[in-house]
């Protein structure tokens, strides 16, 4: 099936690379309107992923990721007019000189090619993956989980029906794997022949499956283990007001916030405050060390695991520190280099948070739950990169690009 499918996608993509840019911003808007259109039917095939949620072990607040509404078929829809009214970077002149030799020399954006994308629930990321790869001239080969498989086979289908009502586009510009076997997605993982680039999205276990197993190029994205630093300058009721939003607003989320930092100076006002807010949104579960446990009604005493687990859940390791300082190590250490926050009113502190923590997205006086292609005005993201090379945070449109260089001579030869 990969290899059919492979080759699929390969010939789709020197297809689309005779698309105009306005061609496809056109098809993306009338996509939005399929989407629109076919809310009924999307909603009805979640229902069968929903109803079968427990066999697959998904917890009620994983659910979350998993479900879609009118709402949230909306939203897709809105994404797709966002990413149509942004500039293509493809075609884009990065640089151009002439050399030595006379040589005329530009650098241009070009797409990648192939993208694969492996990803668990969340639903719209198949129209986020396609919106973006397709933009920028990309063929993407997708393969959800079995969780989301209903979800996904009646997105696809839109899309593909979109896709047939115009003859200059390629109907094979997406295909979904729909075999979800562990199988089937190892062989998916090791396509050299059809895919360019892999890009898992997901949970730290399955990312660091695709890293392991994978001999297509992987754009590592994903595990979130956030941290907010909550510093002994800041204004305490705003940092209340930040912490309740990063933890509770969406909790199955990877930019949802896991672990908490306090300076002493402050713990004991502060993590009484922060208890009494957050508890009347929803029950919290805090793991906290030896101090701060003391000041949180019901917490247990946090175990060294417990500073390195990404949760989605409503529960949020705990620590008091000392330092500026002893807070970026920490970070630094157990960080899944994803976003982190610090709380303060010390300008001074805050440039050294933001020079010095290691992870994609920095914040100062911010919920980190703002981490998102989408609020960034990237128009979607096919995920948030946790790793330097290539592309890092949330990765738009120009993330879905390399770049080639093309040389103008008049004869001239290498001496």
């Amino acid at each position: 099936m990969i290899e059919e499918l492979g080759k699929k996608i390969t010939e789709a993509s020197q297809q689309l690379a005779r698309v105009s840019n306005a061609d496809k911003d056109a098809f993306l808007r009338k996509l939005a309107e399929g989407l629109l259109d076919s809310t009924g039917r999307i909603i009805e095939a979640n229902k069968l992923d929903l109803a079968s949620a427990d066999d697959h072990g998904i917890s009620p607040v994983m659910r979350d990721r998993l479900m879609l509404d009118a709402g949230r078929i909306q939203a897709m829809a809105e994404s797709l007019h966002q990413l149509a009214d942004l500039k293509n970077p493809i075609g884009e002149v990065t640089q151009g000189f002439t050399n030595i030799d006379g040589l005329n020399i530009i650098e241009k954006r070009v797409p990648i090619g192939r993208v694969g994308m492996i990803y668990e629930s969340r639903p719209n990321v198949t129209i986020d993956a396609f919106s973006l790869c397709f933009k920028t001239g990309n063929a993407v080969l997708l393969r959800g989980g079995s969780d989301a498989i209903h979800s996904n086979k009646a997105l696809v289908a839109v899309i593909k029906e979109a896709l047939a009502e115009n003859s200059d586009l390629p109907d094979s510009a997406v295909e979904l794997l729909t075999d979800t076997s562990h199988a089937e997605a190892e062989k998916m993982m090791q396509a050299i022949d059809y895919l360019d680039v892999l890009i898992p999205r997901g949970s730290a276990r399955l990312i660091e499956t695709v890293k392991a197993k994978a001999k297509v190029p992987v754009i590592e994205t994903g595990a979130g283990n956030c941290h907010i630093y909550v510093d002994a300058s800041a204004d305490l009721d705003q940092a209340v007001k930040i912490v309740v939003n990063a933890k509770t607003q969406r909790p199955s989320v990877c930019n949802a916030a896991e672990s908490l930092l306090v300076h002493e100076a402050i713990a004991g006002e502060f993590l009484p405050k922060l208890d009494e807010a957050i508890q009347a949104v929803h029950r919290v579960e805090f793991r906290a060390d030896e101090q701060a446990v003391t000041y949180l009604k019901g917490a247990t005493l946090a175990r060294e695991e417990d500073y390195a687990t990404e949760f989605l859940d409503y529960i949020m390791s705990v620590k008091t520190v000392s330092s500026l300082d002893e807070a970026i190590a920490h970070i630094n250490h157990y960080s899944t280099k994803h976003s982190e926050a610090i709380l303060t009113n010390s300008l001074k502190n805050a440039e050294i948070f933001q020079n010095e923590i290691d992870s994609a997205v920095v914040y100062v006086n911010a919920s980190t739950r703002f981490t998102d292609g989408f609020v960034f005005g990237y128009g979607a993201e096919i995920g948030i990169s946790t790793q330097k090379l290539h592309a890092r945070g949330p990765m738009g449109l120009a993330a879905l690009t390399s770049t080639k260089t093309l040389v103008m001579g008049q004869g001239q030869v290498r001496n």
